[in-house]
């Protein structure tokens, strides 16, 4: 049976404000970027949890940049309106079509959500998206299926980024929600992996910390073997272990190593489907999940 905060004894709670207090100091004045993604979209309490958290540091004066994915609401949606999707090399193939449907889910849904739960407790939250005042420069990517170079449609990687807006949100005390749409310097716009897009941001803000909410615990060295969990991690043995990872932790990890190689000082993958992960992460000694730092 679980316990709720207001059942715990006094002394418990004043162990965790005093331990909080250290990792509060460190981090004030600091960006922390959050990829949020899977179950902490999805479930309501998760939703509900992750939107305070967000209230909580900008209210400790930590500025928190949120950047989100939208995948399974975009397939759900193609499928409402009865377009078929189609995948390669597991990336989904964005025809115009798609992109349209993207656009619509990602800013007009998911980002919208979020704002709102975060604005609930106050006026906070802002969303953006990249194609608002050039925060993103997409270049087309293809990806290699069978050996083969293949066209995989709007889906870009980030190549470059432009903080201005982002800042000035910062520094009007705005907490940014970032849906992950860019232009290409032609300005036609593609679909952007939420991970690569959190990464990008997050060395190019000079960020204290990049957290990238899953559905797992953290990084196993040998998934499915629990013990395998890893709790700290250097950038040359991640690169090494890329290889062997399974397909859906790959973007994760390359989105961490781009992160911390790129100035970021640590990167953390981290077990969205516990409530307060992010608190428990930022203001706790051991922390959770797995930290990512420069070899």
């Amino acid at each position: 049976m679980s316990l709720r905060v207001e059942e715990l004894p006094t002394q418990i709670k004043a162990q965790v404000l005093a331990e909080a207090l250290p990792w509060l100091k460190q981090l004030h004045g600091k960006i922390v970027v959050i990829k949020y993604g899977g179950n902490a979209m999805t479930d309501d309490a998760l939703r509900h949890a992750f939107a305070a958290d967000m209230a909580f540091l900008r209210n400790c004066g930590i500025h928190p940049v949120v950047v989100h994915g939208g995948g399974p609401q975009i397939t759900a949606m193609l499928r409402r309106l009865g377009i078929e999707g189609d995948f390669k090399g597991g990336f989904r193939v964005t025809t115009p079509e798609v992109l349209d449907v993207a656009r619509m889910v990602l800013f007009g849904q998911v980002g919208r959500e979020l704002v709102n739960l975060i604005n609930a407790h106050g006026p906070y939250a802002v969303g953006i998206t990249g194609e608002d005042a050039q925060l993103f420069t997409a270049v087309r990517r293809s990806v290699t299926v069978d050996g083969v170079a293949t066209d995989i449609g709007l889906v870009g990687d980030v190549e470059l980024v432009n903080t201005a807006a982002v800042l000035d949100l910062i520094a009007a005390r705005r907490i940014p929600v970032v849906s992950t749409l860019a232009p290409d310097a032609e300005g036609v716009v593609h679909n952007i992996n939420a991970d690569t897009a959190a990464a990008a941001l997050a060395e190019a803000l000079g960020a204290e910390k990049l957290l990238m909410l899953t559905d797992v615990e953290g990084l196993y060295t040998s998934w499915p073997d629990r013990e395998s969990l890893v709790t700290e991690i250097d950038t040359v043995a991640l690169a090494r272990l890329l290889p062997t990872l399974e397909t859906g932790m790959i973007p994760k990890v390359e989105a961490c190593l781009r992160a911390v190689t790129g100035g970021v000082p640590s990167a953390h993958v981290i077990d969205g489907r516990v409530e307060h992960c992010v608190l428990v992460e930022l203001f706790t000694d051991a922390g959770t999940g797995t930290k990512v730092v420069a070899s």
